[in-house]
Order: structure tokens, then C-alpha cells, then sequence
């Protein structure tokens, strides 16, 4: 998982901040259901769990699951963290006998797998532990869009703060192959005296996180989808609800298991 990659604390520390609630969190709040009218509901690859514990404190029976140690540290301690179970895993590492009524991946998490066998076993792990009846909700960015073509250094630099950390950082493109962007995210960290290794050649308070995503169309995500037994698939191209289009930054799928 991506998050898999902020093993240093300080990484998960500048999460939330990097990261701030957005119009997709009202998404998936919504799809949940209403306060009274609680669920069982797996956030997959829940990072540091600000998801997860607003939907627990709506009265959602909430798992929590990430494979990275770091990140989890942070959501155990969040306000509201008491009320979510957490897992450190991935959909392969699940519990056998759990049972959701609602999976969600937020923050582009499917794209980070990047060949067909991840995505079938992804897929198939998730649906294995659906209700019956239940959903299935994540989102892709539209390839239509390439969104990376503005991940430059001077496009993307700024400089995030929490606690005692402060970090400038900015994205980088390394390549792009058909379907599959490469990119870094670049961590510069400042000294507990507010300095920054101004140079970055000694490598102690820079940190270099390389991704590669996987820009699927609509029709890749839906064979995918069918292929893994899952029933109708509710589409959207906005956090707003809107069809998806060519001009649409999102595909996000809320797919039926049967």
C-alpha cells in the first residue's frame, strides 16, 4: 500500500497536513448511511485514520487496516481512535471470518497496484469479506485529465508544519510508461533548531518516497471489477456525483457484491 512507504515517524507525523480533509470525505461519509443507522465498514488502507474515526464516531462499527506500523501509531492516539479497531495489514493479511458492509479505499489506494495479478487478488481478497448485499467504494484519477503532467518540483513545493516537525516538500515525475507514472515525493526536514539540511548531502533529514501509479480507464476498472464476481457498479466523476466524463478528475466506483 502506499502508505506502506511512511514507515519514519516523522513521514506519518506530516500526513494529516499534506493530506487535510476534503469534498471526498463527505463522499464516503455519505455512502455510509446515516447517524442511527450504523454499519460494518472496512477502511482499507486507513493511514492515520481521520476517515475511519469519523465514521466511528457516527455509530459505524469501523476496522481500521494499513500495513504500515507508522501510520497506525498516529490513528490509535487520534481523538476518536478508541472507537476503531485497527489492523496492521493489507487485504491479503485480513481477518478470514470478517464480514463488511461497506469497503472503502480513499486517497487513490487502488493505483498503487499496478499489475493485473495485484488488482485481481485485490479485488478478490475484498470481496471475500463483503456482506452479502454489501458495497465495494474507491476512486481513480482519470487518465484523461494526466494530472501528473503538473507534479513538478515548482508546481507542487510547499512547506508543511505539526508539532515539532516541518518539512518542505514537493513531487518530482521519474517516468512515464503507458499506463504506469513514476514519481518521488521529496521530504526535506528541518533541524529541531529550525534548520534545514540546506544541501542534502549528508541525507539525514532529506527523505526520498518513489511511487508508481497505475492511470486505468473506466472500461479497465469495470472488467476488473466483473471479472472478480462483483454485481452493478454505481459510477461517478466528481465528489459531487456527477457522470463521469473525459473532463472528469475522478472515476470513482461503488461496486455491488451480489
Amino acid at each position: 500500500m502506499v502508505s506502506a512507504s511512511y514507515a519514519d515517524p516523522r513521514l506519518a507525523a506530516v500526513y494529516d497536513a499534506l493530506n487535510p480533509p476534503g469534498p471526498d470525505t463527505g463522499f464516503y461519509l455519505g455512502l455510509a448511511g446515516q447517524p442511527g443507522e450504523p454499519a460494518r465498514i472496512l477502511d482499507l488502507g486507513c493511514g492515520t485514520g481521520a476517515l475511519a474515526c469519523e465514521l466511528a464516531a457516527r455509530g459505524h462499527q469501523v476496522t481500521g487496516a494499513d500495513p504500515a506500523a507508522a501510520m497506525l501509531a498516529v490513528a490509535r492516539v487520534r481523538p476518536g481512535g478508541g472507537r476503531v479497531r485497527w489492523i496492521e495489514a493489507d487485504s491479503a493479511g485480513l481477518p478470514a471470518g470478517d464480514r463488511f458492509d461497506l469497503i472503502v479505499m480513499t486517497g487513490h489506494v487502488f493505483q498503487i497496484f499496478t499489475g493485473d495479478r495485484e488488482v485481481r487478488a485485490l479485488l478478490t481478497d475484498l470481496r471475500q469479506h463483503l456482506a452479502p448485499g454489501g458495497r465495494l467504494a474507491f476512486e481513480t484519477r482519470n487518465p484523461d485529465v494526466r494530472e501528473w503532467a503538473h507534479w513538478s518540483p515548482q508546481e507542487t513545493r510547499r512547506q508543511v508544519r505539526t508539532g515539532e516537525v516541518t518539512a518542505d516538500v514537493h513531487y518530482d515525475i521519474r517516468s512515464v510508461l503507458g499506463e504506469l507514472v513514476t514519481y518521488e515525493t521529496c521530504f526535506r526536514f528541518a533541524g529541531q533548531d529550525g534548520s534545514g539540511d540546506q544541501d542534502g548531502q549528508d541525507g539525514q533529514d532529506v527523505i526520498v518516497i518513489p511511487e508508481t501509479l497505475r492511470f486505468m480507464s473506466q472500461e479497465q476498472v469495470a472488467d476488473f471489477l466483473a471479472e472478480a464476481g462483483y454485481g452493478p457498479v454505481t459510477w461517478y466523476g466528481d465528489w459531487d456525483r456527477s457522470p463521469v466524463s473525459p473532463q472528469s478528475p475522478e472515476i470513482i466506483a461503488v461496486a455491488n457484491n451480489l
